[in-house]
């Protein structure tokens, strides 16, 4: 979340950068809120302060055996009038916390400036889509041809939009998360494997509670949430925590099925496994210096890329505008990659720096070498989404026939060069 502080003493900017994205936010009724608070915690003071003064009064009047019945009572008034100011001040204390919860981050300069993804700007491109011989099918009509999904039987045991993996497609999946895993790891990350289920704290440190509470899986009857991403636990991993300076960067990378409600995204890639209600994913999280969190943001871009460079699957980055930056980020660049049976590039990444925006939220900081302590800024992205991964093997490499030829990279994960 945003400072409070900062925003209301530098309300001009902070009205001007909102403005930017997309929605409309209370700042004009923080601003107000917060002033009040500030003329309600001033008279508490004040009163509280003069109730100490006559207490003491009147301790002394009755050391001396002195009527100080007129003052008891007096004070008996001004505690009523303390108490009310008191349920007034947690009031207004509550609602504001509760609009400036909901209120996103401010945008990094380098963010340029739009409504939608169609003012993303494109950044780089690797390789060049293949130019197939034949018209390419989709990877949900390859899948089921070739027996590694059973779309009718997780429709069947679940609902809509969940996935059976068979036989060679089980093991590809599983190949694709080991290959990412190991090149993560052999990358400087420490591998963390957390619970699939966090509480409501954890969800509401990375941002994802109160705003998009819709979107997430609650666990009826208990505190828990499924989680949307590996993002959650591992970023609440440090929650409450003073980190060391000398630690920085703290790199972690997780594999997790993630579960999302998809909420208001009825109609939008329902076939195959490019939106699915549960899915799996490799995320990269990084705790870093906010002096150097825009090179670590760089540096954990280029981690996710060399997963799709070494698989030699095309793929382009964008940098996002400030009207299509997620709700916690200052700035993020989506990683898209090459489906040749859409005919166009589909978000397989999003890297983004939160700035220290989920570390005031989740409590994170680390200590200088001066003693002082300071919110860290936390990173995090896919590195990758798995089942995208998955698609996007199977479009690009599909032949002719219908088979499959699997990227060398993974062929001692899989065991095998090729599904037919």
């Amino acid at each position: 979340m945003l400072d409070l502080r900062f925003v209301t003493e530098n309300i001009d900017f902070v009205r001007d950068a909102l403005s930017k994205r997309s929605g409309r936010y209370p700042i004009e009724e923080i601003a107000v809120l917060n002033d009040e608070r500030k003329s309600l915690i001033k008279e508490t003071e004040s009163k509280k302060a003069q109730k100490n003064t006559v207490s003491d009064q009147i301790a002394a009047l009755k050391r001396q055996k002195s009527d100080a019945s007129e003052m008891i009572e007096n004070m008996k008034v001004l505690g009523g009038e303390i108490k009310e100011l008191d349920a007034r001040l947690s009031v207004v204390q509550s609602r504001l916390e509760e609009l400036l919860f909901a209120v996103p981050n401010i945008t990094a300069p380098y963010v340029p400036e739009g409504k939608d993804d169609k003012d993303n700007k494109e950044i780089r491109k690797f390789s060049v889509p293949k130019a197939f011989s034949f018209a390419p099918k989709p990877h949900w009509d390859l899948g089921e041809s070739l027996g590694i999904f059973d779309w009718p039987r997780a429709a069947k045991i679940s609902g809509a939009r969940f996935t059976v993996y068979k036989g060679a497609g089980a093991r590809l999946e599983r190949a694709v998360y080991n290959f990412m895993l190991d090149a993560h790891t052999e990358n400087g990350y420490t591998e963390i494997f957390p619970p699939y289920m966090v509480n409501r704290d954890s969800m509401f440190g990375t941002g994802q509670l109160p705003k998009f509470e819709e979107d997430m899986f609650h666990v009826e009857n208990t505190n828990y949430f499924l989680i949307p991403t590996a993002e959650v636990p591992v970023t609440n991993l440090h929650r409450n925590e003073v980190l060391s300076e000398s630690e920085l960067p703290v790199k972690y990378c997780a594999y997790t099925a993630c579960f999302r409600a998809e909420a208001g995204s009825a109609g939008r890639d329902t076939r195959g496994l490019i939106r699915q209600h549960q899915f799996n994913k490799v995320e990269l999280v990084k705790f870093s210096h906010p002096e150097n969190s825009f090179d670590e943001l760089e540096s954990l871009t280029n981690d996710a890329e060399k997963i799709l460079q070494t698989l030699g699957i095309p793929y382009r980055v964008v940098l996002l505008c400030t009207g299509d930056t997620g709700f916690s980020s200052c700035m993020t660049y989506d990683i898209e990659v090459w489906m040749p049976s859409y005919n166009r590039y589909v978000e397989i990444s999003s890297c983004s720096n939160f700035g220290d925006f989920q570390a005031r939220r989740a409590n994170i900081k680390f200590r200088g070498e001066n003693g002082k302590t300071s919110f860290v800024h936390t990173l995090n992205g896919s590195g990758l989404a798995v089942g995208r991964t998955t698609a996007a093997i199977l479009e690009n490499f599909q032949n002719e026939n219908g088979s499959i030829s699997i990227p060398k990279a993974l062929q001692k994960y899989t065991g095998f060069d090729i599904i037919k």
